[in-house]
């Protein structure tokens, strides 16, 4: 894949992990937050995320999920050790699969590379914002996930 595209999984692996950073001060009363046109709680919406995650890097080849929908909330904590390590996952399949590649999807059919690696992104972004409405909705501060504050994290932003 290309440079650029391998900077965007960085910085959907960061804006991951700074959102879990801050759901990691919420107490448990907090994580089961929601709002409506959201998917869930905060707990739930991060369930989902990282679940899905796992599966997209099992489409591309990486290892097996070991996170479902349908697992109990395994805490901030074990969620962020585990979004690393499929972040780090996908930074490492997106630099080896080709595009037109494909994987199996449901029954025999079968997708392109492309798919999931591109929905893993938009996913995670859709997510993210829900989860930021849910907080913002209940006075809880997030910060400033954005691109723009990912480069100034990571020394890519450049004032002429």
């Amino acid at each position: 894949m290309e440079p650029l595209l391998l900077e965007a999984f960085r910085y959907h692996k960061w804006a991951n992990l700074q959102l879990l950073e801050v759901c990691s001060k919420l107490s448990d009363e907090q994580l089961q937050l929601t709002s409506a046109g959201t998917y869930g709680t905060i707990a739930a919406t991060f369930l989902h995320l990282a679940a899905a995650e796992q599966r997209y890097v099992k489409r591309l080849g990486g290892s097996a999920p070991q996170l479902s929908e349908k697992s109990a909330f395994p805490g901030v904590d074990s969620l962020r050790e585990q979004m690393e390590r499929s972040g780090d996952e996908l930074l490492a399949l997106a630099g080896q699969v080709r595009p037109d590649d494909t994987t199996p999807a449901e029954g025999t059919r079968h997708v392109r590379h492309w798919v999931p690696v591109v929905q893993s992104i938009h996913h995670g972004n859709d997510h993210r914002t829900q989860i930021c409405t849910i907080l913002g909705q209940n006075g809880i501060d997030y910060g400033d996930l954005d691109v723009w504050a990912y480069a100034t994290a990571a020394g890519g932003y450049v004032i002429a």
